[in-house]
């Protein structure tokens, strides 16, 4: 039997999270973890009303795959997941999944955390936070 590595990356305007365990599931793994991040009701103590997101789609998209191939190769992931959504997101709504998976689970957590990091690092996607008094702030994803 082939063993071939999956790798899935998307920058959508519908995030479908459901699809990331089977987009993940692997014969030669034993261990799967994902992460999802979403749009949280308060930034710095200032009440959310939803986030606003662009990108750079087609560098977005090489960056995205330069990442998850990274990923393969320093944990010998079977599987990778990479989607970010795109356009206005509300509090709770997700606006970014990733996920891995290989033979044991400290590969996959390990993975999740470097494919989340360097995500936020690296990728040109830029939001834009709306606040309940009508402040309207432009940030990067970086930390």
């Amino acid at each position: 039997m082939e063993d071939k590595k999956k790798i899935y990356i998307e920058i959508t305007n519908d995030l479908d999270c459901s699809k990331a365990y089977q987009q993940l599931s692997h014969p030669s793994s034993g261990g799967t973890c994902v992460f999802i991040g979403s749009v949280r009701d308060t930034t710095q103590d200032k009440e959310v009303n939803s986030l606003f997101f662009e990108s750079y789609e087609s560098m977005a998209l090489k960056e995205m795959e330069n990442i998850a191939n990274e990923a393969v190769k320093k944990w010998k992931l079977n599987s990778v997941v990479l989607k970010h959504a795109l356009g206005k997101r509300e509090v709770q709504e997700a606006v970014v999944l990733v996920g891995a998976s290989s033979a044991h689970r400290d590969e996959c957590f390990e993975a999740c955390r470097f494919l989340i990091d360097t995500l936020k690092k690296k990728v040109p996607i830029w939001k834009k936070e709306s606040f309940a008094n009508s402040d309207e702030v432009w940030v990067t994803q970086h930390p």
